[in-house]
């Protein structure tokens, strides 16, 4: 997974809970759930749809990284970067030990 990548997961896990979500002008610091008026269903739902399409599991401890647009991507990223390390593939990678 590369930052873009990540990126595309949060603004569509964002849309999933906020579908009239607009993006114009949102700044990579900007905090997702002022931006967006997400109340805690919201984000969780948030939570959720990010988990599911990057294959990444998150935890409650993971909240506060996961405020902005920024904090996401690189929260996906080290995890990516991490199973990566471990001998494990990030999603959508080859499995260890295949060719790419």
């Amino acid at each position: 997974m590369n930052h873009d990548e990540a990126r595309r997961h949060v603004r569509q896990a964002v849309q999933r809970a906020v579908p009239d979500a607009d993006f114009t002008g949102l700044g990579p610091g900007v905090s997702l759930r002022d931006a967006f008026e997400m109340d805690s269903l919201n984000f969780l739902e948030f939570v959720e749809a990010l988990a599911e399409l990057s294959g990444t599991d998150l935890t409650e401890d993971d909240y506060p990284a996961l405020d902005t647009w920024d904090g996401c991507a690189a929260l996906l990223l080290a995890r990516a970067g991490a199973s990566h390390h471990r001998g494990v593939p990030a999603p959508g990678g080859p499995a260890p030990g295949g060719t790419s």
